[in-house]
């Protein structure tokens, strides 16, 4: 038994359960219904005051993890703190060991392509201020903003990995409507050496990506996407769409071209977007199939089998877990996931990049654990459970 912290004071008992029979089934072949991609996190040692050292043994090894159930990896995306603790030097080696370790086993990959070496973005006051008539700076900006993109491209297709063009920090600031998302892009996509995933990631991940393809009505927003997918024919291989708004998602992937897939990034809708609703699915990059991956590719593989009620009954409960990590803020949701990854015996320690373990508070990582206990998430109950409690007591818990 072990005795939870409560949000209000006090604790509550909790008798950990048993491990899923999906977690004794143990690796699989990728599905063939659907493509689905895992958002890695990174293991990191972090040196106080300097950049993220990461832990590549561990960092590595959870790919091969990723692989050996049949998942592909997004690497170097927000998950793996892109942005927020991992800097572009770190990114750009996690791109080159990974995108080598898949070529080594076999597994799929695709790589997150920004702008984040370039320094902070002016805010969007600051940068029309800074504008020179003629909006000569403005151009100046977005022609950095593109080399910068072509600078990660060039890195990413060069290991032999495919490309997943992120949404940018410095593009949402300084753009001043659809027609300069519509130029970057079209740049980028005109010299892509093999289809990308356009990646359309929400101000709940990232506050500073509001307003994102030129306009904070998402109505427009979403004509501009489309606009720019339907202009470069065969140069994109899918849309991960990251808004966490289901029926939004429906609809987007409704009037997107064929062949044209589109990867849910909603991690609060994912078994019904997966399924499905008779004239689409969706496709799957989901920063929670980290956590979730033994789990996700058994029941993934239903899908494969034709049984639509066995995937649902496999996958249905894993959302109130999702929910809790993605909840607000929901850009800390990658303190959950390193958290489930100490628990289930994948890292030797419960320590962040930039020190986002102290990101989400106590009762918040118990109620994690309590929930992903309940579906049998840990191959190691007990293991877990000395983690958790040695967690609990660093911070003053008695059992």
């Amino acid at each position: 038994m072990i005795l939870l912290p409560e949000p209000s004071g006090g604790t509550r008992a909790h008798v950990p359960g048993a491990a899923s029979p999906a977690l004794s089934r143990g690796p699989g072949a990728p599905p063939v219904s659907r493509v689905v991609f895992a958002a890695a996190h990174v293991v990191a040692d972090t040196v106080p005051g300097g950049p993220a050292a990461l832990d590549w043994d561990a960092t590595l090894a959870f790919r091969r993890h990723l692989w050996a159930h049949g998942l592909g990896v997004a690497e170097a995306m927000d998950t793996a703190q892109r942005g927020m603790g991992l800097e572009w030097a770190g990114a750009a080696e996690l791109i080159r060991r990974s995108a080598a370790e898949a070529k080594a086993t076999g597994g799929r990959i695709a790589c997150g392509v920004g702008t984040d070496q370039l320094p902070a973005p002016l805010g969007r006051a600051d940068a029309d201020a800074a504008d020179a008539p003629g909006g000569s700076a403005a151009a100046a900006r977005l022609t950095r903003i593109t080399r910068a993109y072509e600078e990660q491209l060039e890195l990413v297709e060069d290991g032999g990995a495919q490309a997943i063009l992120m949404a940018s920090r410095a593009l949402a600031a300084t753009a001043r409507g659809p027609e300069d998302y519509e130029h970057v892009y079209g740049a980028l996509l005109r010299q892509a050496a093999r289809p990308v995933i356009l990646h359309w990631l929400g101000p709940m991940f990232d506050p500073a990506l509001e307003g994102y393809w030129g306009s904070g009505d998402l109505e427009e927003a979403t004509d501009t996407f489309l606009e720019i997918i339907a202009g470069h024919p065969g140069k994109i291989d899918g849309v991960k769409v990251s808004l966490l708004d289901a029926e939004r998602e429906a609809a987007l992937r409704l009037r997107l071209p064929e062949g044209v897939r589109c990867y849910t990034g909603d991690d609060f809708h994912y078994p019904e977007l997966i399924e499905g609703d008779g004239a689409a699915h969706s496709d799957a990059l989901l920063g929670v199939f980290d956590p979730l991956a033994p789990l996700a590719a058994d029941a993934v593989r239903m899908l494969d089998d034709g049984d639509r009620a066995a995937f649902r009954a496999a996958l249905d409960p894993t959302v109130p877990l999702a929910r809790h990590l993605f909840q607000h803020p929901t850009r800390y949701y990658k303190t959950g996931v390193v958290l489930l990854a100490w628990l289930a015996g994948h890292q030797r320690h419960f320590t962040m990049a930039g020190g986002l373990q102290s990101a989400r508070s106590l009762p918040h990582l118990a109620r994690a654990y309590e929930l992903a206990d309940g579906i049998g998430m840990f191959p190691d109950p007990e293991l877990a459970e000395h983690r958790m409690k040695q967690l609990l007591a660093l911070h003053g818990v008695d059992q």
